[in-house]
């Protein structure tokens, strides 16, 4: 492996060690041949966010510039054109290696550019929409990597395990959220629950929850549960040297619902995390699990599948 490209593949590493501990942890699981393809696609997805939410000082347009930039320069790339960028050539070897479907790239790349001009979503409808590309696509895109005994059976199942996770850190992050501008929570939720914005941010400022907004958010993280529930029946058809990493990071990302339904639904009482330790026992656990077993849905609502 060329220099560059080592280097790309290490800034990848780095971006997935510095921002995603919980996901980090699970792959160091992976044989380490794989390890090196999950922190590309983490770096691409990483990268792509941090031009959308890490410049907010900058003007609309131009955040939009520099995104229709790096979108450009990585479909250069894919076109076999020489590009200058410290992360992209590790993402472009590993769509070369596992020939990754291009259009799951476009997908995410587009629900990225939504996420400059688009600061609430009505219907739950309108939310997934915008997941196909920033949750779904992920879940597809690394299938190949992990492998399976049957890609087309494991493939929805990819899909709703990428929903499980990015609904799971909607709902966590909803004070995060409101500090950008957006919110995640679809608005025809909220008015079911006789919640508003202004409701939202004024809990945000006095650090907890009303009682309707707790209902709210339970109610969400059903809808998380739901796609975790459909998402179980994958991991067992993935290849085994991939499910310990995958139990891992189901149990991690399902352990945030459980730590926010602890709270009392309270997203507002302080950010809910997994402790050290549990993850260490989730990670030695799934390691001792033999291969092909089920995965035990998170939460009290569901019975596992």
């Amino acid at each position: 492996m060329d220099t560059d490209l080592t280097a790309a593949y290490a800034r990848c590493q780095d971006l997935h060690r510095r921002h995603g501990r919980t996901y980090y942890l699970a792959t160091r699981l992976l044989p380490s041949w794989k390890r090196r393809h999950v922190h590309a696609l983490y770096g691409f997805t990483r990268h792509a966010d941090e031009i959308v939410d890490r410049t907010e000082d900058l003007p609309p347009a131009e955040r939009a510039a520099r995104l229709h930039d790096w979108s450009t320069r990585f479909l250069a790339g894919l076109r076999g054109e020489p590009i200058d960028d410290p992360l992209l050539p590790a993402v472009l070897h590993t769509i070369a290696v596992f020939d990754l479907d291009r259009g799951d790239f476009a997908s995410f790349l587009r629900s990225m550019a939504m996420d400059l001009t688009v600061v609430s979503y009505p219907t739950h409808n309108d939310l997934l929409d915008y997941m196909e590309g920033s949750a779904a696509a992920i879940g597809t895109m690394m299938l190949p990597i992990l492998g399976s005994s049957d890609p087309a059976a494991a493939r929805e199942p990819a899909r709703q395990l990428g929903f499980a996770f990015q609904l799971t850190n909607f709902i966590r992050d909803v004070a995060e959220d409101l500090d950008r501008g957006r919110t995640y929570l679809p608005d025809e939720d909220l008015a079911k629950f006789d919640v508003t914005r202004d409701d939202l941010l004024a809990a945000k400022a006095a650090g907890r929850a009303t009682g309707n907004i707790r209902d709210l958010i339970e109610y969400e993280v059903t809808r998380a549960q739901a796609h975790y529930e459909a998402a179980a029946p994958g991991i067992p058809l993935l290849a085994p040297a991939s499910q310990a990493c995958m139990r891992t990071a189901y149990a991690l990302y399902g352990g945030i619902l459980d730590e926010i339904a602890g709270q009392d639904y309270d997203v507002f009482a302080g950010r809910a995390l997994v402790s050290r330790r549990r993850r260490v026992t989730v990670a030695a656990r799934a390691l001792l699990t033999a291969t092909g077993s089920r995965v035990l849905v998170p939460g009290p609502h569901l019975t596992g599948v």
